[in-house]
């Protein structure tokens, strides 16, 4: 896929930034919208490489000469030195975000309430965890539940056959099956009216 010139540019606008600790600045760029389109998610820096920008940058390095020289996106090299100069360590926070509301043991009880009783409502189940001080969503529950293959549906309206019911059928049509038309023709089904 050939990319226009205008795609390829990179705009840089000459608005001086900042990093949030105010240890670095320069120019703010800006990349447009087609060619972030393209880029695909990167890959992890590796700590031997996080550790050679922190060393070129003691070493006074700038940071768009360890860009060009360890081939590693400029705003990378900035976030690593950011992040060494304010918290003395290049490892990436893995515990960033928010934790999941239901643990593993949550779910598993979800699932074997459902599994036991498949008439309980999702409203119920959001309940029964408010009661263990377990604030949940009704969709966080609904989620839970599909995934273990649960899905929402109407219960039946009829029960299905019980042995008993099916024994009394099998009876009847043994008892009754070797009848001629005539016969059925004057049976009134308690489903039918007589007209």
């Amino acid at each position: 896929m050939a990319l226009e010139a205008s795609d390829r540019l990179i705009d840089i606008i000459g608005v001086n930034w900042r990093c949030t600790c105010g240890c670095i600045s320069g120019p703010t760029l800006k990349l447009s919208a087609s060619l972030l389109d393209i880029m695909g998610k990167s890959k992890e820096i590796s700590q031997d490489l996080r550790k050679n920008i922190v060393d070129l940058h003691k070493s006074g390095s700038s940071l768009g000469a360890i860009s060009k020289h360890l081939k590693v996106p400029r705003s990378s090299v900035l976030t690593i030195v950011c992040k060494y100069k304010h918290h003395g360590t290049t490892q990436p926070s893995y515990s960033s975000g928010r934790g999941r509301v239901l643990s593993p043991r949550d779910k598993r009880t979800l699932v074997r309430k459902v599994q036991i009783n498949l008439r309980t409502t999702a409203k119920n189940l959001v309940k029964m965890l408010e009661e263990t001080a377990t604030k949940v969503s009704l969709s966080t529950v609904k989620r839970v539940l599909y995934r273990h293959n649960l899905k929402g549906r109407s219960a039946r309206k009829k029960p299905l056959l019980q042995n008993p019911l099916k024994k009394a059928r099998l009876r009847f049509a043994t008892a009754h099956g070797d009848k001629d038309h005539t016969f059925w023709r004057n049976v009134l089904w308690s489903d039918e009216s007589k007209k």
